[in-house]
Parts: structure tokens; C-alpha cells; sequence
């Protein structure tokens, strides 16, 4: 079931919003094709800390964070991946690994690739990982009010056979 939290605050801003249910996945491009999304509009976090403070990177499905761009972005002096344990009880309404790309919502500074801000529709995990959410971008971008900016790069898909 999609986190109350996150669902509560989008009917709250009348914001239009589809949900998808989808075989379980646990990687963000497993997600998306699994729920027949283009990886491209599907917005995965990332959590990170910023000169030891928590944030989310988002960014698109088939894409990876450049840490030395992102940190530049942010006017840190530090940046690092985050672990589990780090953030595993700031979403205590959410399935460890399937946050929504909502940090406002958790008092969390967003940061998010120019490339998925670019997109018409974005869709992201509702918490759980069986069902997504789907909405405008600018409905994203009006309620998160992310840090946008360029910091990624297309991972290497590896070749079959």
C-alpha cells in the first residue's frame, strides 16, 4: 500500500496523480519495466548527505549520480552516499529502498537531474515495492521545489551473451 503520508499531502495540493501496480521490483530500471514505464521517467532517489546532512538525489532510472558534479550543485564541502541505516528511520511509512522523491515531505533538501526535469510526466515509488505513483513533473517540481541541476550520467548497459 502506497504511504499514507505522501498520498495525504498530494490530495491535500489537488494534485492529479495515477497509481500502477506492478510485480515486485527492487531496482529502479526493474521498476519501470516491470510497470511498463520508459526508465527515463522513472524518478529514483538516491539518499546522500551533504556536509554530513541527509538530501535525496533524483534522477532518472537508467542514470547515475556524479558525486563531484552534484557536490559542486549543492555548494557542499562534503558529500557521501548514505546507508541504510542512516536513513531507515526517516521513512518509518515506507518499504526501505522504495521512497518517494518527496523529501519535503520528510524535511529533506531534493536535488534533482535537469535530465528528469525535463520530462512531461514522472512516475516514482509510493513507498512500497508493488505500486508507483505517476504525475506531471510540474506538479512535481510546484510541490518539492527541488534543487535542479545537471549531475549525472547513462550507466553502461552490459551487453547480453
Amino acid at each position: 500500500m502506497a504511504c499514507d503520508k505522501l498520498l495525504e499531502y498530494l490530495d491535500e495540493n489537488g494534485v492529479s496523480y495515477e497509481r500502477i501496480s506492478h510485480p515486485q521490483a527492487y531496482s529502479a530500471q526493474e521498476t519501470a519495466d516491470r510497470a511498463r514505464i520508459p526508465g527515463r521517467e522513472f524518478a529514483k532517489t538516491v539518499m546522500i548527505k551533504l556536509d554530513g546532512v541527509m538530501a535525496m538525489a533524483v534522477l532518472p532510472a537508467p542514470e547515475k549520480v556524479n558525486f563531484t558534479l552534484l557536490q559542486q550543485a549543492a555548494g557542499a564541502e562534503a558529500i557521501s552516499l548514505a546507508t541504510e541505516a542512516d536513513f531507515r528511520k526517516l521513512f518509518p511509512d515506507c518499504d526501505l529502498g522504495a521512497m518517494p522523491p518527496f523529501g519535503n515531505v520528510y524535511d529533506l533538501a531534493v536535488y534533482v537531474s535537469g535530465s528528469l526535469a525535463e520530462m512531461q510526466c514522472i512516475a516514482f515509488p509510493a513507498g512500497t515495492h508493488t505500486e508507483l505513483l505517476r504525475m506531471d513533473y510540474v506538479d512535481f517540481d510546484r510541490l518539492v521545489r527541488p534543487h535542479t541541476a545537471r549531475f549525472t550520467f547513462l550507466q553502461q548497459m552490459e551487453a547480453n551473451g
